[in-house]
């Protein structure tokens, strides 16, 4: 691989279009290679709730790195998967942190009844989407460095977190930790679309649950005597509602509900958890201060109200668009023309954006099926988006 060249903020290094074509074609030659390595990933199931199942897969990915002269630190975790902290070490430069999760969605024996498989170019199976395809490529873009070149042209700092799927309660501090070290983030979640967007913002990300305590009573012996928590909770979810505002990219779901106890009692209690997204950082405190601002209509009910805002949105700063500028002047150099996209789930880089560090997410796999049962890859897209990362580690 080709030493690059001081550039402009904006513009991929002056090497040659004829070295970024032979960076492409290092990549080609590996393209199967790439493949098995995400499907020995997808093999070893990771799901979050499982520690013993998440740290199999964390003890491999510590030997892979390591064998790529790669200094390991497992941050120990007592609920979930040992989060994974690998450092690069080079001459000069602040570092790049390169980020993103092994933990899945799916239950340990998943694989049993949806196999890991390859079908018409794409490997199917667990997890291949998001994001083991985006661990894969962050191996073999230090690889082709480490081969080609001696060693990484600037510090690297690996961090794979394996509560991700879950809130990343326990990961939080270290990520935005070492966020603070480095120049760049560059996040390994799964492209947006079969286009293979990047991705320059995200939405915030929130959950609250609401709980009513009613008063029980026979619902044949006594019904005025009663005051239904499942009646209270259906008028509450109707004003939740018109809260939403998709013009402004303000979204609620309420995905949950409970209560009550049997069909002849009145409830005394129920409950709703309730999704929200929002697009911009001041619309945090507001939505908060609304819903804890809702007022029983029965007032022999009382609400409560609990919950918050978990990830502050992934806006699109200066220091984002920058980085796009970057990736997409790469792209452009094996013929590629890089788009980006807004999305509405949040990841990690929604922590690291809020810092003000410039993050570029959605630099992993191309394909579909996130967290669904037909989750898979585009085999074929490997390639390019190993040389993007490759080129992202030399400039961002």
């Amino acid at each position: 691989m080709t030493a690059a060249k001081k550039a402009r903020p904006d513009r991929a290094p002056a090497i040659g279009r004829t070295a970024w074509r032979e960076r492409l074609r290092h990549f080609e030659k590996r393209q199967d290679e790439m493949a098995a390595t995400i499907r020995q990933l997808v093999e070893i199931e990771s799901p979050s709730n499982n520690k013993q199942a998440a740290d199999r897969l964390g003890q491999l990915l510590c030997a892979k790195f390591e064998a790529l002269s790669g200094r390991t630190h497992f941050h120990r975790n007592s609920q979930f998967g040992d989060h994974l902290r690998v450092d690069f070490p080079a001459a000069a430069g602040k570092p790049v942190l390169l980020l993103g999760h092994y933990d899945t969605v799916y239950p340990l024996g998943t694989l049993a009844s949806t196999p890991c498989r390859i079908e018409n170019g794409r490997l199917y199976g667990p997890g291949a989407f998001d994001m083991k395809s985006g661990i894969a490529l962050m191996l073999h873009a230090i690889e082709a460095f480490q081969a080609g070149h001696g060693g990484l042209p600037r510090p690297v700092k690996v961090l794979l977190v394996s509560d991700e799927e879950v809130g990343s309660e326990s990961s939080r501090p270290i990520t935005e930790a070492l966020a603070r070290e480095c120049a760049a983030v560059l996040v390994l979640e799964p492209a947006a679309g079969l286009r293979g967007a990047v991705k320059t913002s995200r939405k915030g990300v929130g959950e609250y649950t609401l709980k009513v305590q009613g008063v029980s009573a026979h619902a044949g012996l006594d019904p005025t005597k009663g005051h239904s928590a499942i009646l209270e909770l259906a008028q509450q979810v109707l004003i939740l509602n018109q809260l939403i505002d998709l013009r402004r990219g303000l979204s609620m779901n309420v995905g949950l509900i409970q209560g009550g106890t049997r069909s002849n009692v009145i409830a005394a209690g129920a409950s709703a958890m309730i999704d929200v997204r929002i697009q911009s950082a001041k619309q945090a405190a507001r939505v908060d201060r609304k819903l804890r601002s809702l007022k029983p209509f029965d007032q022999h009910c009382s609400l409560e109200i609990s919950g918050g805002i978990n990830r502050m949105p992934m806006e699109r700063t200066a220091g984002v668009a920058a980085l796009y500028k970057k990736a997409k002047s790469i792209a452009s150099q094996i013929g590629w023309r890089l788009q980006e996209a807004a999305v509405g789930g949040g990841s990690d880089g929604n922590f690291t954006a809020a810092l003000g560090i410039p993050t570029l997410d959605g630099m992993g796999g191309v394909g579909d099926g996130a967290h669904a049962m037909h989750e898979h890859i585009v085999i074929s897209e490997l390639p390019r988006r190993a040389s993007l990362l490759a080129g992202m580690i030399e400039i961002s």
